[in-house]
């Protein structure tokens, strides 16, 4: 099958987003189908206000109806709401192309925190950019029932997966620290909720890779903090294999990669017990989820590091795969009932 995927987070961002992108292009790749990937380092480009580091497309829309056009793609899914995205979505509706879309991050949580917009206003506009979606792909149950109460429709349930090829434990991984370590591993942003780990009273040393617009405060607020920027993605396995529990702080998630990638590497999670955490780490013994961190973070110590590595082990990337081909759309379906370009399969438990 020929599949447009058109997305304004790709390569050389770091983020969750990214990660799950290229890990699926790689398995459908594998799977026979042609992908042309529609991102933004073949356009002019502009830094994302607030998160400089990010660089979006600036009036792709000629371009990329251009690349629709000459691709010719059976099947079209826009995975993020920026401007390629949304010059897809205009180009799909003016040629009356049905095509799939995706909620990968809480842009209405993230505004409000960062720019104080009202929630509401974000989840009208995102409704709106959804809303002629024949499937809005969204990785969590928690998220779906979210979407739902705020008047999405056509949602799909897709979870996502991990590489447990390269997310392995590591035996002897250290990172010359006084132990126990307690490591975060993701944007140092606003909805991160970052605080919320810098601050605790814990044993041993606190840990942070990554980079973000909070970076420069939270540094020289937290100087005992030991902060390690961003690595190539190689080195990862052996950071989640050195720590002792990946502490995760957010509120805000939409999935939580970075705690299934801990967990391959049997590192067990803390967390809040909210959407993200509660499905990925969810009711198994492979982390601890409670409403006061400090409290999570150190019962986390006593989880067998075989029990993180088994709860990981049930998010496959190949049965994820299939779930996305499962929920395809024809690129012409016009004014039909929506149909499937591929059978769709039971989601990871």
């Amino acid at each position: 099958m020929k599949i447009a995927l058109v997305t304004d987070a790709w390569k050389p961002q770091v983020n969750g987003v990214v990660t799950t992108l290229v890990e699926l292009v790689g398995g459908l790749q594998q799977r026979g189908h042609e992908v042309e990937v529609i991102e933004p380092s073949g356009f002019r480009r502009f830094p994302c206000p607030g998160y400089r580091e990010i660089e979006l497309a600036w009036r792709p829309g000629r371009e990329v109806a251009r690349r629709l056009t000459a691709f010719a793609p059976e099947a079209i899914h826009i995975a993020t709401e920026g401007p390629l995205g949304g010059a897809a979505r205009s180009f799909c509706l003016k040629q009356g192309l049905a095509f799939t879309t995706a909620f990968h991050t809480r842009f209405p949580y993230i505004l409000s925190k960062a720019l104080h917009i009202p929630e509401s206003w974000g989840y009208a506009w995102f409704r709106r950019f959804h809303a002629p979606s024949s499937g809005v792909m969204v990785p969590t149950d928690g998220m779906l029932r979210q979407l739902q109460a705020q008047r999405f429709s056509r949602l799909r349930a897709w979870s996502h997966g991990v590489d447990l090829g390269l997310f392995q434990p590591v035996p002897g991984a250290d990172l010359g620290l006084p132990r126990p370590v307690f490591l975060y591993v993701g944007r140092v942003s606003y909805e991160k909720n970052l605080e919320a780990f810098l601050q605790l009273d814990l044993p041993g040393s606190k840990v942070v890779y990554g980079v973000g617009p909070l970076l420069p405060d939270l540094q020289r607020r937290f100087p005992q903090v030991v902060w390690r920027g961003v690595v190539p993605r190689a080195e990862l396995p052996s950071i989640y294999s050195a720590a002792d529990v990946f502490t995760f702080p957010s509120h805000s998630e939409t999935f939580g990669l970075v705690m299934l990638e801990a967990m391959a590497c049997g590192t067990p999670v803390a967390a809040f017990p909210v959407d993200g955490p509660l499905d990925v780490v969810g009711r198994s013994d492979g982390g601890v989820l409670h409403d006061d961190l400090r409290v999570a973070s150190l019962k986390a110590l006593e989880v067998p590091r075989d029990r993180a590595r088994a709860r990981a082990e049930c998010f496959d990337w190949s049965s994820v795969c299939e779930q996305f081909l499962g929920h395809l759309v024809p690129t012409r379906r016009l004014l039909q009932a929506p149909e499937r370009c591929h059978e769709s399969v039971a989601e990871p438990s």
